[in-house]
């Protein structure tokens, strides 16, 4: 295992921004990856992207020295400015041998992800190598990393509670609107089109919801949210002149003062009678002290979900240690899956070899004598010799498993 390795880039030593020139698309993917792999003599090859990590898992003698990193990420993104490849390369993550084993097995159980206990990564770890191993970078060895790597992930989620209670502000947002019972067909309202509100708008869309309106200071911005949600944008000054009402009201801006007030509150609601539900994710908050006492509204500020995001996280730090054992007899278990799929290789020819020795036997060394058997003889010697040659492959692979994976010889 020791030629295999693990580059990556993450963000617990790089910005966003900067992770975010080594993705690749599909496209670029299908012209690039082979050619880092002809190019740099790589025997495997995988390239992970996520929105917070680019991974390289290789298997190779290469030395991955900060100027080899260089050059590599610098054939990934030729644009890559001297100041910004320097920055990759000397901030890039390391892993060799077990190292690179553990560390995967850590990332696909979210052990090492933005958000502890998000199972996202699992899917995005199996669509990397199925596309990979689609272009023809994989061997035998990530393909058997790789299975290791899912059946430790499904150990996890199913035998622990690290994904057990959501983290985030907006899936917890989320999580209390669908405990709420809100139909489908509810007229949603956003105000803001930021990084919160559009996560929390990709869990509605995900789940079926349709009625979409979206209200932000910038238009173009609240088209961009729109468009994903197939609904209508409108300025923010537009807000109290809309007459179709809402049922669900989620705001999240920068504002430092107010934006929802009992005025503005009452012209949405249209003299309704129905609970309204309103989310308020900024801070300061962007709703009225008097909206959020109002009788007919189910307020839910962002104070109360970070208080149960922390109790979430803290429950599922309490399973890390659980998670960080199972990882560690995971790969223990897979370096010896490593060496016993090696003798396996190794003694692929050891079958062939012995029906090319049978059959030499059977044709030239002792074909004189095996003629003057009659037909029955001849059969019973063609089964014996077939019977010993398939239990020979089986001992012979059997005991050299037997002598190389004793532990400590």
């Amino acid at each position: 295992m020791e030629s295999f390795k693990i580059i990556a880039f993450t963000h617990k030593n790089l910005p966003f921004d900067l992770i975010g020139k080594l993705h690749l698309n599909q496209d670029e993917q299908t012209t690039v990856l082979g050619a880092v792999k002809l190019n740099f003599g790589f025997d495997e090859f995988l390239f992970l992207s996520t929105c917070n990590r680019v991974e390289l898992f290789i298997s190779s003698q290469h030395e991955l020295t900060p100027v080899f990193i260089k050059e590599l990420i610098l054939f990934l993104n030729s644009r890559l400015n001297n100041v910004e490849a320097n920055t990759l390369s000397e901030n890039a993550e390391v892993y060799l041998g077990d190292d690179a084993v553990e560390h995967i097995l850590k990332v696909a159980s979210s052990l090492d992800s933005l958000v502890v206990g998000e199972r996202e990564i699992i899917t995005q770890v199996r669509k990397a190598y199925d596309f990979c191993n689609m272009l023809g970078l994989t061997g035998d060895f990530i393909r058997l990393l790789t299975k290791q790597t899912i059946e430790t992930a499904k150990d996890i989620y199913t035998n622990t509670d690290i994904a057990k209670n959501p983290v985030s502000v907006a899936s917890l947002a989320y999580r209390q609107l669908r405990d709420l019972g809100i139909k489908n067909d509810a007229r949603i309202v956003f105000v803001g089109s930021g990084e919160t509100n559009t996560v929390l708008a990709s869990y509605m869309q995900k789940h079926k919801f349709a009625n979409f309106a979206v209200f932000n200071r910038s238009l173009e911005n609240a088209k961009k949210l729109a468009a994903t949600l197939k609904g209508k944008a409108y300025e923010l000054k537009a807000l109290p002149d809309l007459k179709e009402g809402f049922d669900v009201l989620i705001v999240c801006t920068s504002s430092s003062e107010p934006l929802i007030t009992k005025a503005i509150f009452d012209k949405l609601n249209n003299n309704e009678t129905s609970k309204k539900i309103i989310i308020d994710l900024a801070l300061p908050a962007n709703v009225e002290e008097e909206v959020a006492k109002n009788k007919l509204v189910r307020y839910i500020d962002i104070e109360s979900l970070k208080a149960q995001a922390e109790a979430n996280l803290q429950l599922r730090k309490n399973e890390v240690e659980k998670c960080e054992q199972i990882i560690k007899n995971k790969t223990e278990q897979f370096r010896w899956l490593h060496k016993e799929r090696r003798i396996e290789l190794a003694f692929g020819e050891v079958p062939r070899q012995v029906k090319a020795i049978k059959d030499l036997a059977i044709n030239e060394v002792f074909a004189k004598e095996i003629n003057l058997l009659d037909p029955n003889s001849k059969e019973v010697l063609e089964k014996v010799l077939s019977y010993v040659e398939k239990k020979y492959n089986a001992v012979a692979i059997k005991t050299a498993k037997e002598l190389l994976l004793k532990p400590n010889e």
